[in-house]
């Protein structure tokens, strides 16, 4: 199944029932998706909105109305949706939005890149507030990470953003969907319209400066406990590597097979992937360090995520960096010969 539709499928299978986007490419598929299938399930609401910004506005009252909500666009769709995504983080709202990333800045082009990180982790719009980013390098992740984007959405009261690329939106693998946990969400925050009882409100405007501080400290413990709770990674040949390299999503496919080539070489490689972009498995980088001296970034772009490598280091290996941004994908055996390169140096 192609990655974008299985998106679909899966926000559909963990109860999503209010999707609202507008088309770009490379995740139409997935819009598309949505429309067909929203109407066969009970209570099942798709919109094509009018823009990127009544899109995520959309979502906004659609999560407030205790609706699983979800979005979807493309880097510069969700350079657009960055002042929803603050309103649902100071709202504290759950909602899903999808970024399958191409390259840029700008309009760009339509091929598969990693230049949205900065974006991803640091927020992206105003603010002091922090999204869940989650970072699938298979169909069947896209599935999987899809349906505890919307748990972890609940958990939280929070947007969590999955991000991939146009390559993994695109390619087709065998899938299999898990059945979803049941919903558990505090009721107390849904908007139901008048009825009995204290009535409920929900603002991010908050013009006294103290009570202001006060929320966002609020927030800041919140994003304290995620940071705690919610690291997730994954590690390749890794027991007896004198090289690591630190890469994500497709990036960490090419580089699986670079490592392949490289260990046939004589090489001793291995690989971190973070799955979780933010929380960043930082301390999981540096414990690494104390046995390995070496690491190299690899990524998509012109080295964004290298930054949180080195800040997890904090100067404790040395740190080199191989990118290829604006849509290029290198290929494992051109990884290859960075890594015998970086050896030899």
């Amino acid at each position: 199944m192609q990655g974008n539709r299985v998106i679909g499928e899966a926000a559909i299978r963990a109860g999503c029932r209010f999707y609202a986007g507008y088309p770009i490419t490379p995740q139409n598929e997935l819009t598309e998706y949505m429309a067909e299938h929203m109407r066969r399930v009970k209570g099942g609401v798709f919109i094509q909105a009018e823009s990127e910004l009544a899109a995520i506005n959309m979502v906004l009252g659609a999560s407030a109305a205790g609706a699983r909500a979800m979005t979807s666009s493309s880097s510069p769709g969700i350079s657009l949706k960055q002042e929803g995504i603050s309103s649902l983080a100071a709202d504290e709202l759950p909602a899903v939005i999808v970024n399958i990333m191409r390259g840029g800045p700008g309009l760009g082009n339509i091929l598969p890149s990693q230049g949205d990180y900065f974006q991803a982790t640091r927020g992206g719009g105003h603010g002091d507030y922090r999204t869940i980013v989650l970072a699938p390098a298979s169909v069947q992740e896209l599935a999987d990470l899809t349906m505890d984007a919307f748990d972890l959405a609940d958990r939280y009261r929070n947007p969590v953003l999955l991000l991939a690329d146009g390559m993994i939106g695109q390619m087709m693998e065998p899938v299999e969907f898990r059945a979803p946990s049941p919903r558990q969400y505090r009721e107390e925050y849904i908007l139901r319209g008048k009825g009995t009882g204290k009535s409920r409100f929900i603002r991010a405007l908050i013009l006294d400066a103290i009570r202001m501080e006060e929320h966002n400290w609020k927030l800041y413990r919140k994003y304290q406990v995620i940071a705690e709770e919610e690291v997730r990674f994954e590690t390749f040949w890794t027991d007896d590597a004198e090289i690591l390299i630190v890469a994500y999503g497709t990036a960490a496919r090419i580089a699986k097979g670079a490592i392949k080539r490289s260990r046939e070489m004589g090489i001793a490689v291995g690989l971190i992937r973070p799955i979780t972009l933010w929380p960043f498995p930082g301390e999981v980088i540096r414990r690494f360090a104390e046995e390995v001296g070496s690491f190299l970034v690899f990524e998509m772009n012109t080295g964004q995520m290298l930054e949180d490598v080195k800040l997890a280091l904090e100067g404790r290996a040395r740190v080199d960096f191989y990118g290829r941004p604006g849509g290029v994908i290198p290929t494992p055996a051109e990884l290859a010969k960075v890594i015998a390169y970086q050896v030899k140096r």
